[in-house]
C-alpha cells in the first residue's frame, strides 16, 4: 500500500508519517514547508519507502502528478491559525475548503478512493449538546476556520456519494505532543521563557477544553480505518475528560517550578470564535476498543518537555 499525506511536515502528518512507515506502508509526503518543518521528516526522509514532495495543493498539475499511484490519501494539510482568521478571511477558505477540493479532483482524475481528513470540533459551534455526539446538530458556526473545515466534510461527503469514494473524517479536539508548534502550552512557555514573573492569558482562564496526545490520535485514526467501512465514517476524537485553561496553567507553572503573577485580558472568550467550552462525546470512537494512553496532563507535560528540548521552535519566525 502506498499512502499519500498531505502537510507531511506538520505536527501530526510527520508523526503519521513515522507510524505507517513503522508498520510496513509506503509513503509520498506533499507540503509545502509554509508552516511545515522539514526537521519534522527527517526520520522519515532516511527511510526507503518515504518520498517527499515539495508542492503545494494550490498546484493543481503537480498534485495530480504527484499522486500518482497510490491508494489512500491522509488529508492533514490545513490553516490553523483559528485566532488570526478574520486578519485574513481568505486564507481559510484557499488553504483549507479550494485545498480539500483539489485533494478530491486529484483523487477522482487518478481513480484513488479512500480519504481521511482531519476535521475539528470546532464546528459544534457552541452547542448546548456537552459532551457532544456526532450527530449533534449543527448551531450557527463563530469562526472562519471551522467553517472551512465543515465546506471541506460537506466536499468529501459528496464525492463519496457522486463518485463512491469511502472517507474517514475525524473531529479533533486539539493535538498535543512532540512536536507540537502552536497552541496555548506553546504559547504559555514562550511567554514564560520571556519573563517567568508574570503571564497573560487571553480569556479569563476559565474557559474548558479538552485535548489529546498525538500518538493516541494517530491510534485512533489508523484503528478506525481498520475497523469501519462505511461510505463516510465520522468520529470525534479527543480525551474522555477535559481542563480549564487555569488547570493547564496550574500544570505548566509547576512542572516549570515558578509562580507567575497570572494576567487575564478578556472574559469567557479569549478571541472572536474562541468556543469557551469544547468537550466531545468520544464513545463512537470507544465502542471500537480504542482508549487514550496519556490524561492531558501527562499530554501538557510531554509537550512541554519537547519544546524544552526544542527551543528552535520557539524562534523560528
Amino acid at each position: 500500500m502506498i499512502a499519500f499525506i498531505t502537510g507531511v511536515a506538520g505536527f501530526i502528518g510527520s508523526n503519521l508519517a513515522d507510524k505507517l512507515l513503522k508498520n510496513g506502508i509506503s509513503v509520498i509526503g506533499y507540503d509545502n514547508l509554509s508552516t511545515g518543518q522539514e526537521t519534522f521528516i527527517s526520520k522519515a526522509l532516511a527511510h526507503p519507502n518515504f518520498k517527499f514532495i515539495k508542492g503545494d495543493l494550490l498546484n493543481s498539475q503537480k498534485l495530480n502528478s504527484s499522486i500518482i499511484g497510490c491508494d489512500i490519501v491522509f488529508h492533514l494539510s490545513a490553516n490553523a491559525d483559528i485566532k488570526n482568521g478574520l486578519l485574513h478571511p481568505f486564507r481559510d477558505l484557499e488553504q483549507n475548503t479550494i485545498a480539500t477540493y483539489n485533494v478530491l479532483e486529484a483523487m477522482r482524475y487518478n481513480n484513488i478512493q479512500k480519504i481521511i481528513f482531519s476535521s475539528t470540533g470546532s464546528v459544534y459551534g457552541e452547542t448546548k449538546m456537552i459532551p457532544t455526539p456526532e450527530n449533534a446538530p449543527f448551531p450557527i458556526q463563530t469562526s472562519l476556520y471551522a467553517t472551512s473545515k465543515l465546506s471541506g466534510e460537506g466536499l468529501i461527503q459528496a464525492y463519496c456519494e457522486g463518485y463512491g469514494f469511502q472517507s474517514w473524517i475525524f473531529r479533533f479536539v486539539s493535538i498535543l505532543g512532540e512536536r507540537y508548534s502552536h497552541g496555548h502550552v506553546f504559547d504559555f512557555y514562550k511567554k514564560l521563557l520571556k519573563d517567568p514573573s508574570l503571564l497573560p492569558v487571553l480569556g479569563n482562564g476559565k474557559q474548558r477544553k479538552s485535548y489529546l496526545y498525538v500518538g493516541d490520535c494517530i491510534d485512533a485514526i489508523l484503528m478506525a480505518i481498520e475497523k469501519s467501512n462505511e461510505k463516510v465514517n465520522i468520529y470525534n476524537l479527543g480525551a474522555a475528560d477535559y481542563c480549564a485553561v487555569s488547570d493547564s496553567i496550574g500544570w505548566i507553572t509547576e512542572y516549570l517550578g515558578i509562580k507567575p503573577e497570572l494576567q487575564f485580558t478578556g472574559t469567557e472568550r479569549g478571541w472572536i470564535g474562541d468556543n469557551p467550552f469544547i468537550f466531545l462525546d468520544t464513545q463512537k470512537i470507544r465502542s471500537l476498543g480504542w482508549e487514550s494512553k496519556l490524561t492531558i496532563k501527562e499530554g501538557v507535560i510531554k509537550t512541554l518537555q519537547y519544546l524544552e528540548q526544542n527551543h528552535w521552535l520557539l524562534n523560528r519566525n
